[in-house]
C-alpha cells in the first residue's frame, strides 16, 4: 500500500546555517562545515521556516522509512558542528601491555605489543578525526571529530586492528574497545 505523503522537519538550531542544492546538504556552525549527499534518494528536501522539510510522495514502506533516516542525519550533522562526537576507548590486556603511540600530531595511531607480537600497526584516523590519549584515566584513547560517521569509523578500525586472532576470546581478551561515546565535554573531562 502506497502512502500519498509523509513528512518530517528539523528545527535548525541558532548558529547553524543549512544549504540544500539538489539533495546536497551543507550544514555550518561554530566547529566547521559538514556535508552530505542524499541523491540516492527520491524524497525532497528543502527548508521553510527555519526548519528543513524531509518529504515523500506516494512512498512504499521502505521508501517512507527513508524519511526519518535523512532527517536523523541532518540531525547528526547540526549536532557534530555545534557541539562534536567523542569516543573513549580502552586498552585492555591481561599480561603483555599494549603499546599505543600516538603519531602524525593525532592523525595516526602505532599499536605495539599486542598479546606479545612484535610487528607495529598503524591505524591513521579518517579526516577530520584527531586521537588524543587520556590526561586522567590510565590506558585510554579519546577519539574527537566532528562527523560521527568518520569517528565511529576510526574507532572501529582501531578495534578490528586490535583484535585476538586464532584463540579462544572467551580467555583471550585483550584489545582496544570502546568504553564511551558521546558528546565532547560529556564526559567531566572537558577540553
Amino acid at each position: 500500500m502506497k502512502l500519498i505523503h509523509q513528512t518530517k522537519s528539523v528545527a535548525i538550531p541558532e548558529g547553524v546555517k543549512v544549504r540544500v542544492k539538489s539533495r546536497v546538504v551543507t550544514v555550518t556552525g561554530p566547529r566547521g562545515s559538514l556535508t552530505r549527499s542524499f541523491k540516492h534518494l527520491q524524497l525532497d528536501i528543502r527548508i521553510v521556516g527555519g526548519k528543513v522539510l524531509v518529504e515523500v510522495w506516494w512512498g512504499d514502506r521502505k521508501h517512507l522509512a527513508s524519511v526519518r533516516t535523512v532527517t536523523t542525519h541532518i540531525k547528526n550533522l547540526m549536532i557534530g558542528v555545534t557541539k562534536g562526537y567523542q569516543y573513549n576507548m580502552r586498552l585492555v590486556y591481561a599480561h603483555f601491555p599494549i603499546i599505543a603511540k600516538i603519531e602524525d600530531d593525532g592523525s595516526a595511531v602505532e599499536i605495539t605489543n599486542f598479546v606479545g607480537q612484535k610487528f607495529i600497526k598503524k591505524i591513521p584516523m579518517l579526516e577530520g578525526v584527531k586521537i588524543t590519549r587520556s590526561d586522567k584515566v590510565k590506558d585510554q584513547l579519546e577519539l574527537r571529530g566532528n562527523d560521527i560517521e568518520k569517528v565511529s569509523q576510526s574507532a572501529a578500525n582501531i578495534f578490528h586492528t586490535a583484535r585476538v586472532h586464532n584463540k579462544d576470546i572467551r580467555k583471550f581478551l585483550d584489545g582496544i574497545y570502546v568504553s564511551e561515546k558521546g558528546l565532547i565535554g560529556q564526559f567531566g573531562d572537558a577540553s
